[in-house]
């Protein structure tokens, strides 16, 4: 592993604190994710999180059903109409998931030093003393001192809202635990994490498959989280399984990592998935708390030279019920960036929080302020040094394309694409600058029909740092004869200054396919 510097810019001038936060059109160059749900699903706050900054939407099967789901997609549907702004869809699955089952709903209180038993759920009532859970395996897979955690969505282990529990002994298949924390345990579903331990429980359940073959396929969802990834083959069986369902070939799976297992097969997950979500939520309960920051730096590090998007969760979990994110919270979010994460996942605090709207925003102008003193040029150096030589000609380009827009100071470097793959390469080497990826409809045909691909391109772009995407006229190929392409480069042109980031007499940077030859050019724009 490479020594990870903190990638600041040095030295930085107190001025800058000093210097009122602007703000633009074009928000944070790091995406922000946003999970929908009962505060968060009418399209009024929806609107407000995508004018606040949120570009990919999260639907969290672990609870709801698909028409609830189903409601709360059509009014983004009709909030993206409304504002203009591009959104993805993401389907997170339940995976490996241990719930206890909470039918009445009503409150359990648990005491310190009390016993409880946990025990497999077979329809009876959830209590103080008895708690059934969905997995009949827990009994064979723990023993006396083992550590279990319950929680409504792993919250914070805040003291109040959710428990730790230590193995007192087995009985059969029943666990008898301590509780070591006095909590009241409020809803339908708490998760149920054991520390450590190895759960055989699929990674694509039953009805994990039922909601992507119906749900997904109608909507045709962009990304896949998959939860509780352990292993490289969890991604290929899941690829397996989307490439059956038609336009779900092209959804991009991206690995959610929650615990000590998906952690010891990093590395081949990582070159499986399209993308990794870090999810701190639960390796914060697998990992010793002393190690949580060393591996959101290793993991970053090497997503980002993998250029593959990264996706951290948990960091303002304050602000489900605070208007202010606390200065740890503030901190960590900062750092998230000049780590290298690619997007901030929020989970909690937008679904069920009572400000998903100010929390989307607080989150971006965090992440703009630390963008600014991100320190590019060690980060070029390192990510060309890590690529080594010969580079492939792809990446020769895109790092070509970002190293002369730098020097020249552009206000954006414009790239044409049809896969998405080259946009991706140059969003990899960090450029300061906002790449808008003008992405080219194909031409496909299954036999029976033609169509034209594009817009799962487009909207894929929608979770890596810095990239914009705009879909162009399919009229308009990637790749031109002519040297220029200048009907498109007009249009990207005219959108660029429309949002503001282009101005009269900036300069530009264009990157395109002209035959078989790759070129990168500097526009100087005269009005």
């Amino acid at each position: 592993m490479h020594s990870n510097h903190l990638l600041l810019e040095e030295p930085i001038r107190m001025a800058t604190i000093l210097e009122p936060s602007k703000s633009n059109f074009f928000p944070a160059m790091t995406k922000i994710v946003g999970t929908l749900g009962p505060r968060s699903r009418s399209v009024d706050v929806i609107s407000g999180c995508l004018k606040a900054g949120m570009s990919v939407a999260r639907f969290d099967f672990s609870w709801g059903d698909s028409a609830y789901h189903q409601e709360t997609l059509d009014n983004l549907k009709t909030a993206v109409k409304s504002t203009k702004k591009l959104c993805a869809v993401m389907l997170d699955t339940v995976g490996a998931e241990m719930q206890v089952v909470n039918k009445s709903e009503k409150a359990i209180s648990l005491q310190q030093d009390d016993n409880v038993i946990l025990t497999p759920d077979n329809g009876q009532e959830a209590s103080s003393q008895v708690l059934p859970i969905n997995f009949d395996g827990l009994a064979k897979a723990v023993k006396k001192g083992d550590t279990i955690f319950v929680g409504q969505y792993l919250f914070t282990g805040s003291e109040t809202t959710s428990v730790w529990l230590e193995v007192d002994k087995v009985d059969g298949a029943d666990v008898d635990c301590k509780i070591k924390n006095s909590a009241t345990l409020a809803g339908a579903l708490f998760t149920l994490h054991a520390s450590q331990i190895h759960i055989d429980l699929p990674t694509l359940t039953e009805k994990d498959k039922e909601n992507i073959s119906t749900w997904g396929v109608a909507n045709k969802i962009d990304f896949l989280s998959l939860s509780y990834t352990r292993h490289a083959q969890d991604v290929r069986e899941a690829r397996e399984y989307l490439s059956k369902l038609g336009d779900l070939s092209q959804t991009q799976i991206f690995a959610k990592i929650e615990n000590i297992e998906g952690l010891t097969h990093f590395d081949e997950i990582l070159q499986e998935a399209d993308g990794i979500i870090l999810s701190r939520g639960n390796l914060g309960i697998d990992l010793p708390p002393e190690k949580v920051f060393l591996f959101q730096k290793a993991a970053l590090y090497k997503c980002n030279m993998a250029g593959k998007p990264a996706v951290l969760t948990r960091v303002v979990d304050s602000m489900t019920d605070n208007l202010r994110p606390t200065r740890a919270e503030a901190t960590d979010v900062a750092n998230a960036v000049l780590d290298g994460s690619d997007a901030i996942l929020l989970g909690a605090e937008t679904l069920r929080g009572l400000y998903p709207v100010e929390t989307i925003s607080i989150v971006n102008k965090i992440c703009a302020e630390a963008e600014k003193v991100f320190n590019q040029d060690l980060y070029f150096k390192k990510t060309v040094k890590y690529v080594g030589e010969p580079m492939s000609h792809l990446e020769s380009i895109a790092s070509s394309a970002v190293r002369a827009a730098i020097k020249v100071k552009a206000s954006v470097i414009i790239c044409f694409t049809s896969s998405g793959r080259a946009a991706r390469l140059i969003a990899k080497y960090r450029p300061t600058m906002p790449v808008l990826s003008v992405v080219i409809p194909r031409l496909k045909t299954n036999q029976l029909k033609w169509s034209f691909s594009g817009a799962f391109e487009a909207r894929q772009s929608l979770i890596v740092r810095g990239l914009f995407p705009m879909l162009a006229d399919p009229r308009h190929p990637a790749e031109s004869t002519s040297a220029t392409n200048e009907s498109v480069l007009k249009v990207a042109l005219d959108h660029g200054k429309a949002s503001g980031v282009i101005k009269s007499h900036d300069r530009v940077v264009v990157c395109q396919k002209v035959g078989d030859a790759s070129v990168v050019k500097i526009i100087e724009l005269e009005d």
